[in-house]
């Protein structure tokens, strides 16, 4: 591809509101260009992108035996009644109604859709297993889109569902699927990590989620680097600590605390660590009952694994607390509650710990559990997120913690959509069975941010070989002045062309440093310049993206070495 005959429109400085460097590079390099909040247009750079990523998705679905479909973006909205998700999806789903006042909606996920074609189509047990796919648009309207195509309303998806005449089938499919993602990643160049993880508005019984590793990643991940366990934190368990209680050492008191609430004021009036201080969050269920959870205070409240045990909850504002304890938040604790209270393993295995006094001002010392707070085995829970050197759970080492940004999902619906949209099929015996399903999505355009937050330096992107717009760019200084650089120029784009490799020839008429940063801002992983005094010679000048300076290359030897670097 000549450049003359493309378009290229990079930029010098990113929009202010680009905050993550693969927001900033895709517009810097002129992959993307913003129409509206959360709605971006892949302009032609950013889409050969795209499609690279898209085509790597495609051939390894088809090698696992899935089976490619495009289903509409736009859907009635009867479906998603059918399955009671119609008004609990949330503001999410961008809801739209025809000239008829029919209700329909732009797409955020196609279970629905999937489910009513198996259940139209699929009649026999001889017809499964099946695994249909697609790439397509799907909308999602996000409260706040931001950092670019990373979150954005409009984005390009791979998503997969199989439906199984029984649970084996599924297991069998889900560790397919689990393998071609693997593959997919690993094909793409991508530092990433499996880990099991919450099946959240989806639904089902097991789900991994796939990572790119980077930073800026918006989850964090929890490993164990001396076991295969990984998982996201939000659902990694805190095993119980390993060794009993204290006994007690200390008398309980009451002491008086003037305007010390939080964790760290408090630890540093008694001039001591947050792990000896007990915090209490008070929360009210769906039920409206008024319950503290009980936490060692340099741990946090996982939000998910709570629900787990109370179902929905919501914080308890001020009032609901003064209302209940009969004193300000900061002063709460479980001596005399009379309410539920549930308590973290870390937490019940405290001794000699401080809490708040149940009035404001005051907190107790010396409080244990058993002779001072009364605590159930059956209200111990794990209700923490895990922290750096946590026991695995798989109980071979410690935990560590990194950043992912979330770029695959896979579930095991099991029936929760069959049963509702009643898709059924006859067994073996003539019997009407429910299908199993599973489903498997990648965000395409997703990836294509992600991999830029782990390929770029202070020149540009630095993508992959195999993401990469074009794998190779010829640089001619001079091209409208010099007929030797013109003509060799030519030359190698023409070997380079029928070698099947994918050139971007600059013919523009640029001062070389203009031509170079461009070149280096998009990300072309091989670059070959060619100028008059180099030619005198015989040579040109050959630099891969990450290479520290460039080499002197005979000109007539440059194409195979590129050709042995792809």
């Amino acid at each position: 591809m000549r450049v003359s005959q493309f378009f290229i429109s990079t930029l010098k400085e990113a929009p202010s509101e680009a905050e993550l460097p693969s927001h900033q590079l895709m517009m810097r390099a002129g992959y993307i260009k913003k129409l509206a909040s959360g709605l971006y247009t892949w302009m032609p750079l950013g889409l050969r992108v795209l499609r690279k990523v898209e085509n790597v998705v495609r051939e390894e679905m088809d090698r696992s035996g899935g089976v490619e479909l495009l289903m509409p973006a736009v859907q009635p909205a009867e479906l998603w009644q059918e399955t009671g998700r119609w008004e609990v999806f949330g503001p999410q789903m961008l809801k739209i109604r025809d000239r008829h006042d029919h209700q329909f909606c732009f797409g955020p996920t196609h279970e629905e859709v999937i489910t009513d074609i198996a259940r139209r189509e699929i009649r026999s047990y001889r017809q499964l297993p099946i695994n249909f796919y697609q790439i397509q648009t799907k909308f999602r309207d996000e409260v706040r889109p931001r950092f670019g195509v990373m979150r954005a309303r409009e984005f390009v998806m791979k998503d997969a569902y199989s439906f199984h005449a029984d649970f084996a089938s599924l297991e069998q499919t889900y560790r397919v699927m689990y393998d071609t993602y693997t593959r997919i990643f690993t094909r793409l160049g991508l530092q990433f990590r499996a880990v099991a993880a919450d099946t959240g508005a989806i639904g089902g019984s097991g789900s991994h989620e796939f990572h790119v590793l980077a930073d800026s990643g918006e989850d964090a991940l929890a490993f164990c680097p001396d076991s295969d366990y990984a998982a996201n934190v939000e659902l990694a368990e805190a095993v119980a600590p390993s060794t009993p209680r204290a006994p007690a050492t200390q008398e309980m008191q009451k002491v008086i605390t003037p305007g010390q609430k939080t964790i760290e004021e408090v630890a540093a009036f008694f001039d001591t660590s947050a792990q000896s201080v007990l915090k209490a969050i008070a929360v009210i269920t769906h039920e409206g009952e008024f319950v503290l959870l009980l936490l060692r205070g340099d741990h946090q409240l996982n939000e998910i694994k709570a629900s787990k045990v109370l179902g929905e909850f919501r914080f308890a504002s001020d009032d609901d607390i003064h209302r209940n304890m009969n004193c300000r938040s900061g002063y709460i604790g479980p001596v005399n509650a009379k309410i539920r209270v549930l308590a973290d393993r870390a937490a019940a295995a405290m001794s000699d710990f401080i809490c708040g006094a149940n009035e404001d001002g005051f907190h107790y010392s010396g409080v244990n559990f058993g002779r001072d707070v009364h605590l159930d085995e059956a209200n111990v829970h794990d209700l923490r997120n895990v922290v750096e050197g946590d026991a695995s759970p798989d109980g071979k080492g410690s935990l560590e913690l990194c950043r992912g940004i979330e770029v695959g999902h896979i579930f095991q619906l099991r029936t929760k959509y069959s049963e509702s949209l009643q898709a059924t099929y006859l067994d073996e015996n003539g019997k009407t069975q429910v299908m199993e399903m599973g489903c498997y999505g990648i965000g395409v355009s997703r990836i294509v941010a992600a991999a830029i937050e782990q390929n770029f330096d202070e020149r540009g992107i630095t993508l992959p070989a195999g993401m990469a717009p074009f794998q190779v760019a010829i640089a001619p200084i001079g091209i409208k002045k010099s007929e030797a650089v013109r003509n060799a120029a030519e030359q190698l784009y023409a070997e380079l062309t029928k070698a099947g490799i994918e050139v971007l020839l600059d013919d523009r008429d640029e001062r070389p440093g203009v031509m170079f940063a461009d070149l280096e801002l998009i990300g072309i992983p091989h670059r070959i310049v060619i100028g008059d005094r180099g030619l005198k010679e015989g040579n040109v000048e050959y630099q891969g993206r990450r290479d520290p300076a460039a080499q002197a290359v005979p000109l007539q030897d440059v194409a195979k070495l590129v050709q042995s670097k792809l």
